[in-house]
C-alpha cells in the first residue's frame, strides 16, 4: 500500500512538473537541440537566443564536457555560460543554480535526473534527490529558472560562485576568484572569474544579478567549504564562495528566478536582466522562440520532414556561435561591435561564415568589424578568441578570409584599409611567445624560405593555409588598388609549392605535402607517411599530407597539373574516397567528413568538371552520415561547422570561402526560398528530386541556360531563380562548361 502511494505521488508530481510546456511555431517546430549532443557532437542542448550571451543549460557528470550536458551522471546545477559543439579543454559553466531540499552537502550537492526534455528554447527536467523540477528558458542576457518544489519545511534554492568546467587532462579552468551578496530576501548579486580553459586565456568575470518572485523566509553564504547561514556576503579572497535562499514550500509550489549576466559589473547585470520584463515563463519562452524564427523563416522549404528537421536544426546550431557581447567589453571602450567566442575561425570561415554573409550579412558584417576592432586594440585579430582573450590559432591566420570573402561579397559598413593592415601584420609581424595564441607561427620561415620548415610545429598545415591566407590578402589589396601589396601576396600564395615533392608515392599516385627542414632537405620516408594523421605538435594538424594535399581552394588549376592533368586529378579523388584502411563507421574510404581540412574536397571534382561525382558523395553524406538521433552530427559540430556544411549541400551548393564562387552539389528539397536580407528572394526549384535522382540533367539560372558547376555571389545576392532538373543517371550537364576560377588564371 506505502509502495502504490508512493508511486501515486511520484506519477503526480511528474504530471504536474511536466506541464505548461508550449506548442512552438514557425521552422522553430523542426528544431531538436539534442541532435548532436552525443556521439562527439558536443552541441549544447539547453536555452538560449541566436548568439546569446546567456546559455543557459545543466552541468553533468564529472564538468569536462564542453557544453556541460553529457548522457552519463548526475546533474550539478545550471549555468547560464557555455560553448557549444567545441573540441579540447572546457571553456565557462558559470553561474550555476541548482533547487534542492535538505542540508546543503557542499562536496556533492548533484542530483540524478529524470524525465529530461528540451525543444528550441526550453529545458526541463526532474531532480529525484530532492524531489524538484527545473524549467528554464532565457534571452541574450538573462536567464530565467522555473523550479518546482514538494512540500517541504527546507527548500532552497542554491547559487555556486565557485563551479565551472574544467577538463583535468589539459587546459584546464581554475577558479581565481568570487564573490556573492544577499541584498535581500528576492535578490542577489555577485560574480566569478576563472583562468585557463580551451585557449588557455586570461581571466574573465562573468558577474550576475538575480530576483526571485518569492521572498526567501531565510539565507546563508559559504566560503570554502563552510556553511555560513544568516551571513548575507562574501568578499572575494580568491577562494570559492555562494550562496541559497531558503523557503518553505507547499506541495507543486513554483519559484521563479530572473538572472542576468554581464562581463562589465553586477550593475550591468542588473540592467541587463530589464531584458525579461514578466514573470510569465511561457511569455518569455515565446519571445525566445520568436528571436530564433526570425532567423529559421528566412528558409523556407518543401521536402521530407526528416530533411526539414537537420536543415533547421542545423541551422539552429549556426546560430549560436560567435556570441555578441556588444556593450559588454570589459577591456576596452569602443562603438565598434563586440563578438567573443569565435571558436575557432578555422573550423567556421568555411561554411558557417560564409552562411552568415548569405543570410544575415549585416551580422556578418559586424562580426568582421569586430575582428577589426580587436586588432586595433590588442594588435591581432584572432583566429580564435574566447573569455574575451585571443587563442588558439590551430593553422593559418584564417581571419585573413573573412576580410576578404567579406569584400568580394561587398559586404557594408567595414573599414577595408584597416582590415588589410590588420591582415599584413598577420603576414608580416611574427607574433611572439606563444605561437598559438594570435598571428602566424613560423613566420620568419615563411617569409624567408617560402615556406614552414620542420623546426617548427604544424609546418605543412601553415604553410598550405598561409598561402590561401595570401591569396586573401592580394585579392583585397586588388580590389582596393594597392598593385603592390596584390602582386607580392598573389605571388607568396603559391608557397604551398615549396613543399610539394614531387618524388613521393602513395596508392599509385605522386606529389604530396611532404616536411622540409630549414636547409631545403625534405624528410626521410622513415620519419613521415601520407597516411599518418597530425595534431599541435606535428606537420599536419588534425589531417594528413594525402588529404591535405587538396587544399588548394584559391589555385586549384595549379594543383590539378601538380598531380598530372585532371583525369589523374580524378583519379585520385576516387581513390581518397574508396580506399578503405580505417573505420568505415567514421571515414568513407579516406575521408573523414568530422574535421574541416575535408569540408571542400567533395566539391573539388566540379574543377575537372565532374560534378555528378560530387553529387554522388554529398548526397550519401547528407543521407546516411548526418540524422536525427542524439549523434547524428558526424563529430564536433565546431561552432556550427559541421551544420553549416550540411545546411548549404542540401540546399545544393556550397562556397569556397574566401571567393566570389558557389560550387554546386545536389539540392535534397523539392524548393528552397531564401529570404534575403535585402528583401529580395532567392529561390531553388529541383524537378524531379527524390532519393535516386541525385544528378543534374540541366539547369537555369534567372530563366536562361546554366551550363557550368558553379555561379557568383553576384548572381544571387539579389535574388533570383536556380532551377535544376535531376535524374537517375549522370549526364553530360557542365561536362564542357567553364571551370570554377583559379588564381592562375589571372
Amino acid at each position: 500500500m506505502l509502495k502504490t502511494k508512493l508511486l501515486i505521488c511520484i506519477a503526480t508530481w511528474m504530471a504536474v512538473t511536466s506541464a505548461g510546456a508550449q506548442t512552438v511555431t514557425g521552422n522553430a517546430r523542426y528544431v531538436d537541440p539534442f541532435i548532436g549532443v552525443d556521439g562527439g557532437g558536443n552541441v549544447f542542448p539547453g536555452v538560449c537566443t541566436p548568439f546569446g550571451m546567456v546559455k543557459l543549460g545543466p552541468d553533468c557528470g564529472n564538468k569536462d564536457w564542453n557544453a556541460g550536458w553529457n548522457p552519463d551522471g548526475n546533474i550539478h546545477g545550471f549555468s547560464h555560460t557555455h560553448v557549444s559543439g567545441t573540441g579540447g579543454g572546457c571553456k565557462y559553466g558559470n553561474v550555476l543554480m541548482l533547487p534542492l531540499t535538505g542540508d546543503i552537502h557542499l562536496e556533492d550537492y548533484s542530483s540524478p535526473r529524470a524525465n529530461e526534455n528540451t525543444v528550441l528554447g526550453e529545458y526541463k527536467v526532474e531532480l529525484p534527490r530532492y524531489r524538484t523540477a527545473a524549467r528554464l528558458t532565457g534571452l541574450s542576457k538573462a536567464g530565467f529558472h522555473e523550479y518546482t518544489f514538494p512540500s517541504s519545511k527546507d527548500s532552497k534554492i542554491l547559487f555556486d560562485l565557485g563551479s565551472c568546467l574544467a577538463l583535468q587532462i589539459c587546459e584546464t579552468q581554475r577558479i581565481v576568484g568570487s564573490e556573492v551578496r544577499i541584498l535581500s530576501n528576492s535578490t542577489i548579486e555577485g560574480y566569478t572569474r576563472v583562468r585557463g580553459g580551451w585557449n588557455e586565456g586570461e581571466a574573465y568575470t562573468v558577474y550576475f544579478y538575480a530576483e526571485t518572485d518569492t521572498p526567501a523566509e531565510s539565507f546563508g553564504t559559504w566560503k570554502g567549504n563552510t556553511l555560513m547561514p544568516n551571513i548575507n556576503e562574501q568578499f572575494d579572497s580568491g577562494e570559492k564562495t555562494g550562496a541559497y535562499l531558503s523557503y518553505s514550500t507547499s506541495e507543486n509550489q513554483k519559484i521563479n528566478v530572473r538572472v542576468g549576466i554581464s562581463y562589465i559589473s553586477c550593475g550591468k547585470a542588473k540592467e541587463n536582466l530589464k531584458q525579461i520584463t514578466t514573470w510569465d515563463f511561457n511569455k518569455v519562452h515565446t519571445q525566445a522562440v520568436s528571436e530564433w524564427n526570425n532567423i529559421l523563416n528566412k528558409i523556407e522549404v518543401t521536402g521530407k520532414e526528416e530533411d526539414k528537421i537537420k536543415l533547421y536544426t542545423a541551422l539552429y546550431h549556426c546560430y549560436l556561435q560567435p556570441v555578441d557581447k556588444t556593450g559588454e567589453n570589459p577591456k576596452w571602450i569602443s562603438t565598434e561591435p563586440n563578438f567573443d567566442d569565435f571558436y575557432a575561425i578555422w573550423d567556421t570561415f568555411r561554411a558557417t561564415h560564409p552562411l552568415f554573409t548569405l543570410l544575415t550579412p549585416s551580422v556578418q558584417s559586424n562580426m568582421v568589424r569586430s575582428l577589426i576592432d580587436i586588432y586595433r586594440n590588442e594588435g591581432y585579430m584572432p583566429d580564435a578568441r574566447s573569455g574575451n582573450d585571443n587563442g588558439r590559432v590551430q593553422g593559418g591566420s584564417n581571419c585573413d578570409i573573412l576580410i576578404a570573402d567579406a569584400m568580394v561579397k561587398n559586404l557594408q559598413g567595414i573599414d577595408y584599409g584597416a582590415g588589410l593592415q590588420a591582415m599584413l601584420k598577420n603576414a608580416e609581424v611574427a607574433p611572439g611567445g606563444d605561437e598559438r595564441k594570435e598571428g602566424r607561427g613560423g613566420l620568419a620561415d615563411y617569409n624567408s624560405l617560402g615556406y614552414v620548415s620542420s623546426a617548427y610545429e604544424r609546418c605543412l598545415t601553415r604553410t598550405f593555409e598561409y598561402s590561401n591566407c595570401d591569396f586573401a590578402i592580394a585579392t583585397v589589396a586588388d580590389r582596393l588598388g594597392k598593385q603592390d601589396i596584390a602582386n607580392k601576396y598573389y605571388k607568396n600564395a603559391s608557397n604551398w609549392q615549396n613543399t610539394w615533392n614531387d618524388r613521393i608515392t602513395s596508392l599509385g599516385f605522386s606529389g604530396f605535402a611532404w616536411p622540409r627542414n630549414e636547409e631545403g632537405k625534405y624528410w626521410d620516408k622513415e620519419h613521415f607517411s601520407t597516411l599518418k594523421s597530425g595534431n599541435w605538435g606535428e606537420p599536419t594538424y588534425e589531417t594528413f599530407s594525402f588529404e591535405l594535399s587538396f587544399y588548394v581552394p584559391h589555385d586549384m588549376k595549379s594543383l590539378i597539373q601538380k598531380c598530372g592533368g585532371e583525369e589523374i586529378f580524378t583519379q585520385r579523388l576516387d581513390t581518397f574516397f574508396t580506399h578503405k584502411i580505417w573505420d568505415q563507421r567514421y571515414h568513407i574510404g579516406l575521408f573523414q567528413i568530422a574535421n574541416e581540412p575535408g569540408f571542400l574536397i567533395p566539391s573539388l571534382y566540379n574543377y575537372v568538371n565532374r560534378q555528378d561525382k560530387t553529387a554522388e558523395i554529398v548526397r550519401y553524406i547528407l543521407k546516411n552520415r548526418y540524422k536525427t538521433t542524439r549523434d547524428g552530427i558526424p563529430g564536433n559540430d565546431d561552432s556550427g561547422s559541421m551544420s553549416a556544411w550540411y545546411a548549404f549541400h542540401s540546399i545544393g551548393f556550397y562556397p569556397n570561402a574566401g571567393q566570389d564562387t558557389y560550387l554546386i552539389s545536389s539540392p535534397v528539397f523539392n524548393t528552397v526560398t531564401i529570404h534575403l536580407e535585402n528583401g529580395k528572394t532567392l529561390k531553388v526549384i529541383t524537378k524531379k528530386n527524390n532519393d535516386k535522382n541525385i544528378y543534374i540533367q540541366s539547369a537555369t539560372l534567372n530563366g536562361k541556360p546554366l551550363n557550368k558547376n558553379w555561379f557568383c555571389h553576384k548572381d544571387i545576392c539579389e535574388g533570383g531563380t536556380l532551377e535544376f532538373v535531376m535524374g537517375s543517371k549522370p549526364s553530360k550537364w557542365s561536362r564542357t562548361g567553364e571551370l570554377p576560377p583559379s588564381m592562375s588564371d589571372k
